[in-house]
């Protein structure tokens, strides 16, 4: 009996020891100090090499300051491919790497701030595969770039960090475990935590940048007499001077067709011609509905194969020849290309290079998407309606711009950005004066009329504030060239149409409300460069309003 008892002992350790069994090999832990902190996170405010690190290099305390380096340091007993497996046993290597990474959370005195589950593609590889302890810069005083940066970023700007460490002592903390995305999210046990005291010091805020800015004559607009919340105002431009909201260069609010609020920012001003790059794509839209109504189109519904002959292009298909204009407009052609993913042929860094961006477009293979249906953000297609427009329209698209959009609206002072042909590019990069953004957006929200002039028809705005994909859970929704975004307050909800660019550059056009709102920024490719928009319309603009 005993001896049955020894074997079926023996059995099930085996069976557990299988179980546990590592994908791959780790590294050895051989350094002491790496053995004594297993399981830690520990901060560090300067850069020093794991055989080099000592007890005394680590912080419990310091001063929180964006300019001076904070980095973290994490000591793991096994490497992360093996702490996948522990979550699905049942998958190879490169299947738990494909679908897994690390999860951060980020906690202020004792409260989560922030989880994220790392993109699959931060790290690398063979580090995930055998790496127990690893380095993560989080602020660089010399910019160093990582995936920790933009992880901080998102962390400290997006979701709510910077609200968390206002001025005075905190206790930062980060807990790191392991995640798996298959048919759903299965997070793992905690990895390595740690701690620090951090105290955030006074910032000095002169009275001069927090009031709000007085309207100088000579705008262009007549002067609104409404109530604004001058006190709310007051608080976002604390914000901003206390670079709680960056690189914003001006904000300016229309209400009822007149000026509300004008303010400039980060050495900007009422004659700065605002680079707010893919903004300019909603101009694209406003001159195919012009050509329309001018009768040069006969309708959005008109196929690519009646402005080029699609067999002189690469990958010919028929699908091509049922592309429309209106598929263009919405970014649903059907064309392989998409800018949210790198890998795609058509994703618009491929095209700037090339010498021909039209040939580049029309040389694309197409997919299984029927025109219309699937919404992938294209720039390319952008491209392709404005050299159709410069083709169709008498004197090409410049001169057309020029006599039947910027003369009506009075806007003399503006700057295209133009392709290798020397056309302007509808893509983006159309610079004017954020005053003359703003009668690009209330002549939408007048209905196409400027000045008691029918620039384009009112059935056209609300064909471009038509959200064409309502099944996609994705984002908001999507019109002729404009996004759909509803922005919240309270209880209420206020849906706009915006033109939208890199930077964190918006024309906000309400649907319901008589308000138009113009934001210019600089936050080029920084991940918090949206969100922070966001929340000024949301948290001061909107409540400021007297509505």
């Amino acid at each position: 009996m005993k001896s049955i008892l020894l074997f079926a002992l023996f059995l099930s350790f085996g069976f557990s020891l299988g179980q546990s069994k590592n994908s791959t090999g780790p590294d050895t832990i051989i350094n002491p100090l790496h053995k004594k902190y297993i399981g830690k996170i520990v901060f560090l405010d300067k850069t020093v090499l794991p055989d080099h690190l000592k007890e005394s290099d680590f912080l419990k305390t310091t001063i929180f300051q964006e300019n001076k380096d904070l980095d973290i340091r994490v000591f793991m007993d096994n490497s992360l491919v093996n702490y996948l497996r522990q979550i699905d046993p049942s998958l190879s290597s490169e299947e738990l790497l494909k679908k897994g990474n690390y999860q951060f959370s980020f906690y202020i005195d004792g409260k989560l701030i922030y989880t994220e589950n790392l993109n699959t593609g931060a790290g690398t590889q063979e580090d995930k595969k055998k790496k127990t302890t690893f380095r993560i810069p989080l602020l660089s005083s010399k910019n160093e770039d990582s995936w920790g940066k933009y992880m901080w970023m998102r962390f400290y700007l997006g979701n709510g960090g910077i609200d968390a460490l206002e001025e005075g002592n905190h206790i930062f903390k980060i807990e790191i475990r392991p995640y798996l995305k298959t048919s759903s999210v299965k997070v793992g046990n905690i990895i390595a935590s740690g701690e620090i005291n951090l105290t955030v010091p006074h910032k000095n805020i002169s009275e001069q940048q927090i009031a709000v800015q007085k309207i100088q004559p000579n705008s262009g607009w007549k002067m609104s007499d409404e109530k604004l919340d001058e006190e709310k105002i007051r608080l976002l431009n604390t914000k901003i001077a206390g670079n709680r909201f960056r690189d914003i260069t001006s904000i300016v609010i229309i209400k009822n067709e007149r000026l509300l609020l004008e303010e400039y920012f980060s050495q900007s001003g009422r004659d700065s011609l605002q680079d707010t790059r893919s903004v300019g794509k909603s101009f694209a839209s406003a001159l195919m509905g012009i050509a329309i109504k001018d009768g040069y189109f006969k309708g959005e519904n008109q196929m690519l194969k009646e402005f080029y002959d699609l067999k002189q292009f690469k990958n010919y298909s028929s699908h091509k020849d049922s592309v429309t204009l209106k598929s263009l407009l919405t970014m649903s052609s059907g064309f392989d290309g998409n800018d949210a993913d790198e890998t795609s042929p058509g994703n618009e860094e491929n095209m700037y290079p090339t010498e021909n961006w039209v040939k580049f477009a029309l040389d694309l293979p197409t997919t299984q998407n029927k025109p219309g249906k699937t919404w992938n953000y294209f720039t390319a297609g952008v491209v392709v309606t404005g050299d159709i427009l410069d083709r169709t329209v008498p004197k090409g698209l410049e001169n057309y711009a020029e006599k039947k959009l910027f003369q009506p609206l009075e806007i003399t002072n503006y700057k295209w950005q133009f392709t290798p042909q020397q056309k302007p590019s509808l893509a983006g990069g159309l610079r004017m004066r954020t005053l003359d953004f703003a009668k690009f957006g209330q002549l939408y929200k007048n209905n196409g009329v400027w000045n008691g002039k029918n620039i384009f028809d009112k059935s056209w705005v609300q064909k471009s504030f038509t959200n064409y994909f309502t099944n996609d859970q994705n984002f908001e929704g999507y019109g002729y060239l404009f996004w759909r975004k509803v922005y919240k307050m309270g209880n209420q909800n206020f849906e706009a149409y915006q033109s939208s660019g890199n930077g964190g550059n918006k024309i906000i056009i309400f649907t319901e409300i008589p308000v138009v709102i113009v934001i210019t920024a600089k936050a080029y490719n920084k991940p918090y460069a949206h969100s922070q928009v966001d929340k000024i319309v949301q948290d001061y603009l909107l409540p400021s309003i007297d509505e």
